[in-house]
């Protein structure tokens, strides 16, 4: 009865709550972007729920106050439905704050999915998706009172129609004003044990299919978890990454053969010095012909290192491999080049407050504008940064990093939070490629690229011609503690980095 009951509780849970969603980073499920729909400026937050179907709940700030509606609806990424929007929902704008809006949204399935966000105001109409890792992340428990109470129903529903049938098949053929004789009663018996045979029956087989539902979700939480990589060193500098511990299921979601580029590289690798976050290399990997990647490590010194790997599968949907890795000193690695980068400095301490001045390998420095007050999780923000020359100046020769004004990585002291942030904010850039791809008018659309109906994200293009030497990174802390954010730019054809301590309450 016991097992019986939590099942039933379980099943009820499944109907009542369910849904939801990480994104490729580690333990920072909630979406940040900052974009452009049509003549509005836009600053989205979306909070994935936890189970699947669940409600996300949006927010929107317009940068000006000329906008007087926004409305919001989820779509598939890429594939079918992808541009068929249902009736789209209706935000609520704030009566103290009227350039902030808020609304909910069911999402109903797991993948690669997007929020199509639609600005009506004074300059007019725009549009923009924002794309959205969709999947169970956990089965939240059952309330006891609730547990109780569904278990006195099941029970009171069982005796109420055997009692109900028994009652039919005894007085249903009586005249009025007739006492059932013991025909009857003997009659009613016979259809009372049959009706309780058939609800007990109906009871094992409904427990039998609740077993294979919750089997089926609990299989789907754990596969939505981080995949571990796999890790092997070869000729004393290559390092192999593959996913490990894959079933016919995860082969299905992460094909290494197949992943589209994200920002000009199909991964994006990450090592960080452990415990104290004192060394960091930001590195491409190339895919090899037997399904793995492989990298050729410049020199590292000996030393337990936190591994983390972005990569976008075809549908969109992006991963972050990890796994800890020990490498043995490497004295006869390969120079960095291109976009590969690297740094070391002091271990990140217990932070007081927040460091808001970090020095580059030229002389220059990176100032943090960091807001007043303490920070604050689970608050949406925009980080920004200055460059600054060796004089103090404004750096005139920042110049665009893949494609872009630079890259953070947020990552928390005890390595449970990565997130791998953009301009644009949290979301993957090859999936923000898919959903742009995605709106009404678009030059291309998903089905364009193949005949699956999958695109293959492109190239963004770099450029020598120097920049603004300001940039922001929409993001917000998941979780209090301490934070090292890496904070990196091109100057002059040269990867540089910057870190920041925050301390997060």
């Amino acid at each position: 009865m016991t097992s019986l009951r939590s099942r039933i509780f379980k099943l009820a849970l499944l109907i009542v709550a369910v849904a939801l969603p990480i994104s490729a980073h580690v333990g920072s499920a909630d979406v940040f972007f900052e974009g452009s729909a049509g003549p509005y400026h836009l600053f989205v937050t979306i909070r994935v729920p936890q189970v699947i179907p669940g409600v996300a709940e949006i927010e929107v700030r317009s940068e000006s106050g000329d906008v007087r509606s926004i409305q919001i609806v989820p779509l598939r990424l890429t594939g079918q439905g992808s541009n068929l929007a249902p009736t789209p929902d209706l935000t609520v704008q704030s009566k103290d704050d009227p350039q902030f809006f808020t609304g909910n949204l069911w999402l109903m399935e797991s993948g690669a999915l997007q929020v199509r966000i639609m600005a009506d105001g004074t300059k007019g109409k725009g549009e923009i998706s924002v794309p959205v890792a969709s999947f169970a992340q956990r089965v939240l428990p059952m309330e006891k009172p609730l547990e109780w109470t569904l278990l006195f129903l099941m029970i009171f529903l069982a005796v109420g129609i055997i009692s109900i049938v028994g009652a039919g098949a005894r007085e249903a053929k009586l005249d009025p004003g007739r006492v059932p004789g013991p025909p009857n009663s003997r009659h009613a018996r016979i259809i009372m044990a049959a009706t309780a045979v058939a609800v007990i029956t109906a009871l094992f087989l409904g427990r039998s299919w609740w077993g294979s539902v919750d089997l089926d979700y609990q299989r789907n939480v754990n596969h939505y978890k981080p995949p571990q990589a796999e890790t092997s060193l070869e000729n004393g500098n290559r390092l192999i990454l593959r996913v490990s511990g894959l079933d016919t299921t995860w082969n299905g979601r992460i094909d290494l053969s197949k992943l589209i580029l994200d920002h000009e590289h199909l991964m994006h690798l990450f090592l960080i010095g452990m415990p104290g976050m004192d060394r960091m290399w930001h590195l491409h990997p190339n895919p090899t012909p037997d399904g793995a990647f492989a990298e050729n490590l410049p020199n590292m010194p000996a030393g337990r290192y936190q591994l983390y790997a972005d990569i976008v599968d075809r549908r969109g949907f992006p991963w972050t491999l990890v796994a800890e890795v020990d490498l043995p000193q490497i004295s006869d690695g390969v120079p960095l080049s291109g976009d590969d980068s690297s740094w070391s400095g002091a271990p990140l301490a217990s932070a007081a407050g927040n460091q808001t001045v970090a020095a580059l390998a030229d002389g220059g420095r990176i100032v943090w504008n960091v807001p007043p007050g303490p920070l604050q999780s689970n608050v949406a923000m925009d980080f920004k940064f200055t460059v600054e020359d060796q004089s103090g100046k404004p750096a005139q020769d920042v110049q665009t990093y893949m494609g872009m004004a630079g890259h953070a990585e947020f990552v928390r002291s005890d390595f449970t939070v990565f997130a791998h942030v953009h301009p644009a904010g949290s979301v993957s850039m090859a999936a923000l490629d898919l959903a742009q791809a995605s709106l009404p008018g678009a030059t291309s659309s998903p089905q364009d690229s193949n005949p699956e109906g999958m695109a293959m994200s492109m190239p963004m293009p770099n450029s020598s011609a120097s920049i603004p030497p300001e940039v922001g990174f929409p993001y917000g802390f998941p979780q209090p503690g301490d934070y090292r954010i890496f904070v990196q730019v091109k100057r002059a054809g040269r990867v540089q980095t910057a870190v920041f301590d925050a301390h997060v309450q």
